[in-house]
C-alpha cells in the first residue's frame, strides 16, 4: 500500500503534525478535507528530495505542497529555534485553531485550551455557547487571510453565527485589502466552504466583506436578481443558491464537489438573460454553462472538473421536462454517467423552492424506465418515459 506524504516524511526521520483545521476535523471524526494542513521538521531541501512532484504555492499559503490521492498536503516547515507549541501558534490565524496532532502516534496536543469548545462541537453537550466574534485573531496575518479563515470557521464549526456577528467580522476585514489572493488560495477557500454541510454563513461573510464582488463577480451578480416569490419565497437568486446547497446529502461522510459546484453555479446565467414571453430567464442554463467554465478556469480547476460541472449547469432544466420529452431529445444526456448527479442537483433545486418533489420523483421514474429499455433496439426514438 502506497505511503501517505506524512508516512513518507516520518519514515525519513522527520516529525510531521496535522494542525489547525486538519487536526480539529480529525478530532471531530470528520472526513479529511481536500486541503491537508501539516507542520514538519523537514526543511524544503529535505522535502524536495522526498517528493519529486513537490511544488511551492507561495509562502502566504504554505512553504511547499504535494498532491496525493485527490488531496493536497500544504506543509509549513518548523523553525528549529522555537518550540512546537510556538511554531503551531505562529502558523495560525486564530487562537481557536491552536490544536495539533502527531500524524504517526495520533496523539493530540491542545496548547490553547480549546478542548471544551471542540467537545461542544463534537457532542453538542450543554456548556457555554461560543461565538466566533469572541475568538482572538493573530495580528501577524493579513486581514484577507483572517477573513477567509473566518468564513471557513463559520461554515465548519459555527453555522449558527448570527447575521450581526457576520456583519461585524465583514466590516473588520473589509475587502479588497492588499494583494489579490492567488488562484490556489481562492480555490482552497471555495472548496473549503463547499466541503461543509452549511456553507451559507461563510459565503455570506465573503459577500458582505466585498470579497465575492472583488474576485467572484459571477456569484456577486446573483444577489441582484429577484425571483418570482410565488415559486421562490426564499428570496433572490443568491438566497436560492445558498438554500439549494443546504439540501445536499453527504455520501461517505462528504459532499460531491461536482454537485456542490454545479449547485453554486447553476443559476449564474440568470443575471445575463432577458425575458422571452412568459419565460423570464430564457436560455439561462446555456449562459450559466459559459459563466461556470469561465469561473472554474480562472480558479484553476482542471478541465475534467470544468466539463462535469458545465454538464450539470447546462442541463439542469432538463429533468423537469424529462417525462414528456422523446428519447431523441434526451437519450444522449441520460446516457452520461453524470446523469444521476444531474437528478440530484434537480432534487436540491426543487427542494429549495416552494414546489414539492413530485417532479423529481417523476423524472427519477422516467430515468429508471430509460435504463430498463435502453438496450431494446426496437424502442421508438419518439417514445417518452413516463
Amino acid at each position: 500500500m502506497a505511503q501517505t506524504p506524512a508516512e513518507r516524511i516520518s519514515a525519513a526521520g522527520f516529525r510531521v503534525y496535522l494542525y489547525g483545521f486538519s487536526a480539529i476535523d480529525s478530532y471531530l471524526g470528520r472526513k479529511e478535507a481536500a486541503a491537508v494542513h501539516a507542520l514538519c521538521s523537514a526543511g524544503l531541501a529535505d522535502l524536495a528530495r522526498l517528493f519529486e512532484e513537490l511544488r511551492y504555492p507561495g509562502t502566504a499559503l504554505a512553504d511547499a505542497a504535494v498532491d496525493s490521492k485527490g488531496k493536497t498536503w500544504y506543509f509549513r516547515c518548523l523553525d528549529s529555534d522555537v518550540g512546537m507549541d510556538a511554531a503551531v501558534s505562529k502558523a495560525l490565524t486564530f487562537d481557536f485553531l491552536n490544536f495539533y496532532q502527531d500524524c504517526i502516534t495520533s496523539r493530540y496536543f491542545d496548547p490553547g485550551g480549546i478542548y471544551p469548545y471542540l467537545r461542544f462541537i463534537r457532542d453538542t453537550i450543554e456548556c457555554e455557547k461560543i461565538s466566533i466574534s469572541q475568538i482572538n485573531e493573530n495580528k501577524n496575518f493579513s486581514p484577507q487571510k483572517l477573513l477567509c479563515d473566518s468564513a471557513i470557521m463559520i461554515a465548519k464549526y459555527f453555522p449558527e453565527t448570527s447575521t450581526r456577528d457576520i456583519n461585524t467580522i465583514a466590516q473588520k476585514f473589509r475587502c479588497p485589502h492588499g494583494e489579490k489572493p492567488g488562484t490556489e488560495d481562492q480555490r482552497m477557500v471555495l472548496t473549503g466552504l463547499l466541503e461543509t454541510a452549511n456553507p451559507a454563513g461563510g459565503f455570506e461573510l465573503l459577500y458582505k466583506s466585498g470579497y465575492i464582488s472583488a474576485y467572484w463577480p459571477e456569484l456577486a451578480m446573483l444577489n441582484e436578481v429577484d425571483h418570482n416569490k410565488e415559486y421562490h419565497p426564499e428570496g433572490n437568486v443568491w438566497k436560492h443558491t445558498m438554500e439549494a446547497l443546504s439540501h445536499r446529502k453527504a455520501i461517505g461522510g462528504g459532499f460531491d464537489l461536482r454537485l456542490s459546484l454545479g449547485l453554486l453555479l447553476h443559476d449564474t446565467g440568470k443575471p445575463l438573460t432577458k425575458s422571452a414571453g412568459s419565460r423570464r430567464f430564457d436560455g439561462h442554463a446555456e449562459m450559466g454553462s459559459v459563466q461556470a467554465r469561465r469561473f472554474l478556469g480562472r480558479l484553476g480547476f482542471d478541465s475534467q472538473m470544468a466539463n462535469d460541472v458545465c454538464y450539470l449547469v447546462r442541463n439542469h432544466m432538463l429533468p423537469a421536462a424529462l417525462p414528456r420529452l422523446p428519447l431523441v431529445r434526451t437519450g444522449d444526456i441520460m446516457a452520461s454517467p453524470l446523469f444521476p448527479l444531474l437528478l440530484e442537483l434537480y432534487r436540491c433545486d426543487e427542494a429549495s423552492s416552494f414546489k414539492d418533489l413530485d417532479g423529481y420523483y417523476q423524472s427519477s421514474a422516467a430515468y429508471k424506465t430509460y435504463l430498463k429499455y435502453r438496450r431494446n433496439p426496437y424502442r421508438s426514438l419518439t417514445a417518452t418515459y413516463r
